[in-house]
């Protein structure tokens, strides 16, 4: 499960660009503090410090207990802002978390057993239909991964939402639909030939005519005596050529 992190905040007058980016000049990264009971709350985080948990994983789904002058809220990151060439984060939006409460996250999938799954021995190919899961969870258990059991999955086998085991509190977002997670494919290799063998067969048998000019095939009848040669046709090679009447 998520651990509470403590991080610690000072409050920022003002709104907009100008005092943003004042704040960013001191070391420091704008934020905004929203929901619960309370009115949005315009505070500055240490600039290393919030790099430092962006680097680590999992940011968007650590919990966070903010120390505003020693007033504590417990809050988790909603989004944050990077920066488009340094990849640094320039804002950052945390909502907070009162006891018992709910909240959606996209919770990233990590497969295991793949080392002895007999399907992937066969050399066939993990096919991943979900790199995370939406997923609501409880405010206090918020998983960092799901874990997904590959080991005894087949070639042709799925593994679907309703085959996991998520943990107390936590359901999909999705109802109603047993969505597909993963599935161990065929080589492409071998999907290929299945697919050129069910075209072959599928394929109508077409007689080709002869072609133009070629040689009548053995046993055929040859042209009747005195039959007259087709226009333009060229004499065979030493024949002589009919007198011409009189």
């Amino acid at each position: 499960m998520a651990q509470v992190q403590e991080l610690k905040v000072e409050t920022r007058n003002g709104t907009g660009k100008g005092p943003a980016y004042q704040a960013r000049l001191k070391g420091l990264i704008p934020a905004v503090v929203y929901g619960g009971t309370g009115k949005p709350e315009n505070v500055a985080v240490d600039s290393r410090t919030l790099e430092r948990h962006v680097e680590a994983g999992h940011f968007l789904t650590t919990l966070f207990l903010l120390d505003v002058a020693g007033q504590k809220t417990r809050v988790i990151p909603r989004q944050v802002q990077l920066d488009p060439v340094s990849d640094r984060p320039v804002h950052v939006d945390f909502m907070r978390l009162a006891e018992g409460s709910t909240v959606r996250l996209e919770i990233p999938v990590h497969f295991n057993g793949q080392d002895v799954s007999p399907g992937l021995k066969k050399g066939g190919v993990l096919n991943i239909v979900r790199h995370s899961i939406a997923l609501i969870c409880p405010a206090d258990a918020i998983p960092n991964t799901i874990e997904v059991d590959v080991s005894a999955l087949d070639i042709n086998e799925t593994i679907h939402i309703n085959g996991l085991s998520l943990p107390p509190g936590v359901k999909p977002v999705i109802r109603g639909r047993d969505f597909t997670v993963c599935s161990i494919v065929a080589p492409t290799s071998v999907i290929e030939e299945q697919r050129a063998a069910a075209a072959a067969a599928a394929a109508p048998v077409v007689e080709a005519a002869p072609a133009e000019g070629a040689a009548p095939a053995a046993g055929a009848a040859a042209p009747a005596a005195g039959a007259a040669p087709a226009a333009g046709a060229k004499p065979a090679a030493g024949a002589k050529p009919a007198p011409a009447k009189k």
